[in-house]
């Protein structure tokens, strides 16, 4: 038996893996208001549409059942996104949130000391993720806000086991056009796994935009994420699905819980993602705001980031009075409830989602009080 070095102390308990221990918890946008003052959520991106009538009693009738185990193959839902997309079934892989499948990538392709790429803004789960699984995180800069392909390129070594690009990025709304999208994958080796998260795809009305559904068709090394929590209205169930080459679904497949899907999610998303009514009158609503917001706000003489998914970053001086933490206090006490996005390297910004017709003229009005200096 071998004893501990002077220099270090034997242990008392269990010593979880030091990647574990460099995790920052991942903390969700605020939700409450003060006590009296009508609340308008603004920080989760959620649609204020919400669920689609066809998934709330797709859900209540699931509640007949509740003491049976659900389909741990997800077969129902994987059918329905097929149907709704023009997929392969078989190569769809269903997650309790697209969270879950980030997270079973990273533990899948990286060995610990692997290196894990994602952009400078890039959604705070990569990180999480690729730390969890004792990889490396390392960051690559973007240019204006927006994924940067040859910074991605130049943070490649060969411990670089996986890429991840959220398109559009959340807290930003920006995305990269699909040619950009392929020349990153072109430039990658092909023992990279490159990660497309568009869990915001649904709302991009953009020409030169694709969630990357093509890409991963013809290519060993490319998955694609997605997410039924923003368009769909289902956050509160947490469903996200992945499609990609058998070998990465084969791998997921071992891996992942067996039922890690509820039988009321699943019936609820396949029948959410049938509603085509349901989900284009959200798209439409977002349409009509986003660069009504967008305008609106500029005009107050705030900085908003172009954006092509359910929010806008928009961006404060640096000056007392007007700042983005002082504009967070003020929407709050007016039942406003934004998302600060210091922790992504934004303290400047908050995050501004998009609501109904009654919460964005409300939260342009606050803000056109906020920057006149209006406290009353």
């Amino acid at each position: 038996m071998t004893s501990a070095s002077p220099a270090t102390p034997a242990a008392t308990r269990p010593v979880p893996r030091a990647s574990a221990l460099a995790i920052e918890a991942y903390v969700p946008g605020k939700s409450k208001a003060p006590a009296g003052v009508r609340l308008h959520k603004l920080s989760s991106n959620e649609t204020p549409l919400g669920p689609s009538p066809a998934a709330i009693a797709a859900f209540r009738a699931a509640a007949d059942g509740l003491e049976i185990y659900p389909d741990g193959q997800s077969r129902a839902l994987r059918e329905a996104i097929a149907r709704a997309n023009g997929l392969d079934p078989d190569r769809i892989v269903c997650g309790a949130g697209s969270d879950e499948l980030l997270s079973l990538l990273a533990y899948a392709y990286l060995e610990p000391g692997d290196e894990g790429v994602f952009c400078e803004h890039g959604f705070l789960v990569y990180r999480i993720a690729i730390l969890a699984a004792g990889g490396v995180p390392v960051v690559a800069p973007e240019t204006d806000l927006t994924a940067d392909v040859d910074a991605i390129l130049s943070r490649v070594t060969d411990r670089t086991r996986i890429v991840y690009l959220a398109n559009p990025n959340n807290p930003t709304g920006t995305y990269l056009p699909f040619d950009e999208v392929k020349r990153l994958h072109a430039g990658l080796p092909k023992t990279v796994l490159l990660v497309l998260d568009a869990a915001y795809a649904e709302y991009v009305r953009a020409n030169d935009y694709a969630a990357g559904i093509e890409l991963v068709a013809g290519a060993e090394n490319v998955v694609m994420t997605r997410t039924f929590s923003k368009v769909y209205g289902l956050a509160s169930l947490r469903i996200g699905w992945l499609y990609g080459p058998e070998g990465v679904v084969d791998v997921l497949n071992r891996i992942r819980g067996p039922f890690n899907l509820s039988g009321p999610a699943i019936a609820a998303g396949a029948a959410a993602i049938a509603d085509r009514a349901h989900i284009e009158a959200a798209v439409d609503h977002n349409a009509r705001w986003l660069p009504e917001l967008t305008g609106a706000l500029g005009a107050l003489g705030l900085t908003v980031t172009p954006s092509v998914a359910n929010f806008v970053l928009v961006r404060f001086p640096d000056a007392p009075g007007r700042t983005a933490k002082e504009a967070d206090a003020f929407l709050t006490e007016r039942g406003l409830i934004l998302r600060s996005v210091a922790s992504y390297g934004l303290p400047d910004a908050l995050r501004l989602t998009i609501g109904d017709d009654e919460a964005n003229r409300a939260v342009i009005a606050a803000l056109g009080a906020f920057m006149r200096g209006d406290r009353g």
